[in-house]
């Protein structure tokens, strides 16, 4: 059995391709002929599983989304108290490019933007290092992230470094004020091959959720970074990682995010999970519509806001076994406890879906054990709900032991065939 959201996400994307709006960006020509009918959208779970929907395997430049990717490269090679001293952390309430350095500093105003990503960029292995030293870095720290090999789309490469007039003014401003020690010239190009990186949606959700997970790499649990650092990235993205509709963002969605002109987006909720989205048609803001729209809508939909009054996820799956009942029949028991929010509702779906045996041969007896469960989101709630009743519709007989009727729904009344009680006689010394 498939788990319900990737068809929640199919529904997500299909809600959101009639929208046409936004204009291709015109300052780089290669992406100024981007498909504009592309769209993907991927989530990754901070233990390593990946959902993705749409054009989730056709690759584009990852753009200013590096951005916050490099930045912790810097704090980690050079140390924070040094790269606070080259770049503040603060919103410009200027274009993104803007030839523009806080008054009462002299640094760029925070790493997401242009000014300051140059700056990062040069910290990276630290002062003196070359060209090369600083490229090989960045994309081999970029593969772990997204747990394969990543590289350089040589013709959009090519095509910035035709148009990277105003980036070399920028560097050349930051040199003039004693930021940059090393040739302007050389470092832009270097920005410009961190720019020019081709990813997926799913490259991208997956870096991200590393920031999700302290700094750990989803699919293998190995840090990659201290957890001070992803906490100073993820907090400069919610602050500073939209341009000037970061406090649209920050309010309508609620996650700690940044975009790039080639229409990707991503954002990494702590804890739970990374999202990546993608689609080229860019807003006034440089910010893909359509990604904006999809994030939008699995922010309300799912809860992510991360203002949101919720306790933390830390539920987990207590036991799957099989439990014969008080007439000798013998029962699959997936026991629930703790606060459940997405990322709990997701484990449990999952590893409901992936036990053998469920998908092959006669019907089987399954009860899902909430006794333990003292809160679940609308998110958590409704894939549990549809993981019950999908399992009775393939045939299975299926048992929901609520006592605090948690899965109850006015606009709801049944699971479809699957039963929900408040006891049983055979389970009342479970989870005691």
């Amino acid at each position: 059995m498939q788990t319900p959201l990737p068809d929640y996400l199919s529904e997500v994307l299909t809600a959101c391709s009639p929208d046409q709006e936004g204009e291709l960006p015109d300052d780089i020509p290669e992406l100024a002929s981007a498909d504009p009918g592309r769209l993907a959208l991927a989530l990754a779970t901070i233990d390593g599983e990946v959902y993705s929907v749409g054009d989730d395997e056709v690759p584009f430049t990852i753009q200013s989304i590096a951005k916050p990717f490099v930045y912790a490269l810097a704090i980690q090679d050079s140390g924070l108290d040094t790269v606070l001293q080259h770049i503040s952390v603060e919103p410009s309430g200027d274009a993104f490019n803007e030839l523009s350095l806080e008054a009462s500093t002299g640094r760029p105003f925070n790493p997401m933007i242009n000014a300051g990503a140059i700056a990062a960029h040069s910290l990276v292995i630290g002062p003196g290092a070359d060209e090369g030293a600083r490229t090989e870095r960045i994309i081999d720290a970029f593969s772990a992230l997204a747990g394969r090999q990543l590289s350089i789309d040589e013709s959009v490469l090519e095509s910035e470094l035709e148009n990277n007039h105003r980036n070399l003014g920028i560097a050349h401003m930051l040199r003039a004020s004693g930021l940059l020690p090393d040739d302007p010239a050389e470092v832009v190009r270097g920005y410009a091959k961190q720019s020019s990186i081709a990813v997926t949606v799913r490259d991208l959700a997956v870096m991200s959720a590393a920031l999700a997970n302290g700094g750990r790499l989803v699919h293998s649990g190995e840090r990659v970074m201290h957890s001070h650092v992803a906490r100073q990235v993820l907090s400069v993205m919610m602050s500073c990682g939209m341009y000037d509709a970061t406090g649209d963002w920050v309010t309508q969605v609620g996650i700690p995010a940044k975009s790039g002109v080639a229409g990707g987006i991503v954002g990494a909720l702590p804890g739970q999970l990374g999202i990546a989205a993608f689609s080229p048609p860019l807003d006034p803001q440089g910010n893909s519509v359509r990604g904006v729209d999809l994030f939008q809508r699995l922010s309300r939909d799912m809860g992510l806001h991360l203002m949101d009054a919720e306790q933390p996820s830390h539920s987990v799956i207590r036991v799957i076994d099989e439990v014969a009942d008080d007439a000798g029949e013998a029962w699959l028991v997936a026991e629930v406890f703790g606060a459940v929010r997405f990322s709990g509702g997701e484990r449990v779906a999952r590893r409901i879906s992936g036990v053998p045996g469920i998908d092959e041969g006669g019907p089987t007896r399954v009860l899902l054990d909430l006794t333990a469960v003292h809160s679940l989101s609308e998110v958590a709630r409704r894939m549990f709900v549809e993981t019950a009743r999908r399992l009775a519709h393939e045939g299975h007989r299926v048992l929901v032991l609520d006592p605090q009727g948690f899965t109850a729904d006015a606009d709801e009344p049944t699971i479809g065939d699957a039963r929900v009680v408040g006891s049983l006689p055979w389970r009342r010394d479970a989870g005691a």
